[in-house]
């Protein structure tokens, strides 16, 4: 019995030990196999980090606005008689818009200046019998009063008539009327709109915590996409006092020459401020951060070795940066990268820690300062 346990415990010792050894060389053949297997280089873009002039920005959504700009309207009721221009119509100031029905108005007013011609008369036959002392004093005053009386009705009956003739108050471009000879209007009813736009204003919005960055005199420059890549340069000439107690924001106004007439009242605007002086900054494409809640990375290209045809192996570090302001297609790296490193410009998606790269080139992200559309 012992013998035959012996031998039971041998066979089990073996078959138990053959289990294991197996297990042990599977794992010991796997674990080789995946040591020979190298992920395949991922194929990337990159560039050099370089420093580059920059100049802060402040940018915002404006609104232009005529620096003069009214509805002509008029200031007493009556009949249309004649119109003096046409909608579109460029006019100086004082020109002669358009002439109301005056003439009971008129015939008024030569019988007002016959009654303060006879007026004048009495006062003056009055005044020499009060000099050899047929009249009293008293009666040369009265007609003296009622000489005044008469010349101000005519005063008054002159700027009436005035009134009836509606004119420029300053020189611009007349919009669209809807006005015509005959029609009866009313005070404060709108004859046509009239824009001064040799000069027009840019009001703009801003957050308070900017206000220090701006000042009287200020460049800024405005684009609109009615003129897809033109600029039009202006100067902040007005700050307003008041902060919005509901947003926070402030206004300032900036004044623009626009001596082709391109830009008009009522257009939206995109508004870039010149604030500060030029700073020098590690600039790369905005393609090339990955942006995360931890923070914002990127991708630098380092060599690791030499491959068997003698080429240098290429592998990836993940970094983290600080970024700072943005222009186009670029940004600002503050901390982080130094001058020279090669950082991956697209494809980071792929990549880790160690991931080997081949770099190509042939198709670069966009990094322009100041990008322009393209025309397809």
């Amino acid at each position: 019995m012992g013998r035959r346990m012996l031998i039971m415990l041998a066979v089990v010792g073996l078959l138990f030990g053959g289990i294991f050894g197996y297990h042990a060389w599977k794992a010991h053949m796997l674990k080789k196999s995946m040591a020979g297997m190298q992920m395949p280089p991922s194929t990337v873009t990159a560039m050099k980090a370089e420093f580059h002039p920059w100049q802060p920005q402040l940018k915002a959504v404006g609104s232009l606005r005529a620096v003069r700009g009214v509805d002509v309207t008029s200031e007493i009721s009556g009949l249309v008689r004649t119109l003096h221009f046409k909608s579109g119509d460029d006019v100086k100031a004082g020109q002669v818009l358009v002439q109301l029905n005056a003439d009971a108005d008129i015939a008024q007013l030569r019988s007002l200046e016959a009654a303060a011609e006879l007026a004048g008369t009495v006062y003056m036959r009055d005044r020499k019998q009060f000099e050899v002392q047929a009249i009293s004093q008293a009666t040369l005053d009265a007609d003296m009063a009622d000489l005044k009386s008469k010349r101000a009705q005519v005063a008054q009956q002159v700027a009436l008539v005035d009134k009836k003739t509606i004119r420029a108050p300053f020189a611009g471009r007349l919009g669209i009327s809807t006005v015509n000879p005959g029609q009866y209007i009313n005070p404060g009813d709108k004859i046509v709109t009239l824009q001064s736009l040799d000069s027009i204003y840019c009001d703009f919005l801003l957050p308070q915590q900017e206000l220090s960055r701006i000042s009287l005199g200020q460049k800024i420059i405005i684009t609109s996409d009615t003129y897809p890549g033109s600029t039009f340069n202006g100067r902040i000439t007005a700050i307003n006092p008041q902060v919005d107690a509901a947003t926070r924001n402030f206004q300032a106004e900036a004044t623009l020459a626009n001596p082709k007439h391109e830009l008009l009242p009522g257009m939206y605007a995109s508004v870039e401020v010149q604030a500060g002086s030029i700073e020098r900054h590690l600039t790369l494409p905005q393609t090339a951060v990955t942006y995360n809640a931890y923070g914002d990375t990127v991708f630098i290209v380092e060599e690791s070795g030499k491959g068997a045809d003698g080429k240098p192996l290429l592998t990836v570090k993940q970094t983290f940066v600080t970024v700072g302001g943005t222009r186009g297609d670029q940004v600002a790296i503050l901390k982080g990268i130094k001058e020279g490193d090669m950082v991956v410009t697209s494809g980071q998606m792929k990549l880790k820690n160690g991931s080997p790269v081949i770099i190509n080139n042939q198709v670069q992200p966009a990094n322009e300062a100041a990008p322009k559309p393209v025309d397809e």
